[in-house]
């Protein structure tokens, strides 16, 4: 299962897709994970207010960095609009993309308060506005408000189910598999119907479509055009028409690597 969420990778997508909601994108096959909790909508309005007044509210843009992997940590930070990209660097410098968070989704775990370093990196994958809330500040609140208590361990919980879930799928699935499944996934929840077939209604680089399944970029732009050359799907206007999700059902239930 691919679980639905951040939206497009690049750019603004067209509210047009199968799926709605603020949740998240990863890949996993797990269909019992179910969704992200939204952090805040346990607590009263006064609650809020009081969460809040102590966050330090911040705006980004496309491609700007909201925390990096081994720097100093302290707190999290709540997706108010637009969508975070959080990522591990290998020390070879590959890149794995974990998720993409969306509204109403925190980020800058698995530490919520202070004193330690990010584990990974986060990055806006579109415009975004984001509400820091420090650690200290956090702690305080965690004791005062019992729902943002648990709101956080249902959110922490959640994470740790997803990126168990994404070791599992890089671990057992051959790439071309999960390159089959990221796709079949793409079109249940950004799919527009088209005369060719279904459009996958966000605008994806080769480069981030590497990241998810764990590739080089130059391996998915010579798997998508062998795909093209048989029919299966076609690139049109700088997205991603499936063809024949049929053949990518078949791809993705055995090894072809």
């Amino acid at each position: 299962m691919l679980m639905q969420a951040a939206n497009a990778v690049r750019g603004t997508v067209p509210a047009t897709g199968r799926s709605a909601g603020s949740s998240s994108l990863l890949l996993t096959e797990n269909q019992s994970i179910g969704g992200p909790p939204p952090l805040m909508d346990k607590l009263t309005l006064r609650e809020r207010e009081l969460v809040l007044k102590q966050g330090r509210r911040k705006v980004l843009n496309r491609g700007q960095t909201l925390f990096s992997q081994g720097g100093r940590h302290d707190g999290i930070w709540l997706i108010e609009s637009g969508r975070i990209r959080v990522f591990y660097t290998s020390p070879l410098g590959r890149e794995i993309t974990l998720a993409y968070w969306h509204v109403g989704n925190f980020v800058g775990g698995p530490e919520v308060f202070e004193g330690t370093v990010h584990q990974w990196s986060g990055v806006a994958s579109s415009n975004c506005a984001v509400v820091h809330l420090p650690g200290k500040e956090l702690r305080s609140l965690a004791v005062e408000i019992p729902n943002l208590a648990i709101g956080l361990i249902e959110g922490l919980t959640f994470k740790g189910k997803c990126y168990s879930a994404l070791a599992q799928m890089l671990g057992t699935r051959s790439i071309t598999q999960r390159l089959a499944h990221l796709m079949l996934h793409l079109v249940e929840l950004y799919g527009v119907e088209d005369a060719d077939g279904t459009v996958i209604a966000a605008a994806f680089t080769h480069a981030d479509i590497a990241h998810m399944v764990g590739a080089t970029r130059q391996w998915v732009t010579i798997s998508l055009k062998r795909m093209q050359e048989k029919g299966i799907v076609l690139t049109k206007r700088s997205q991603i028409v499936v063809c024949r999700p049929d053949v990518l059902e078949e791809m993705r239930g055995q090894a072809l690597d």
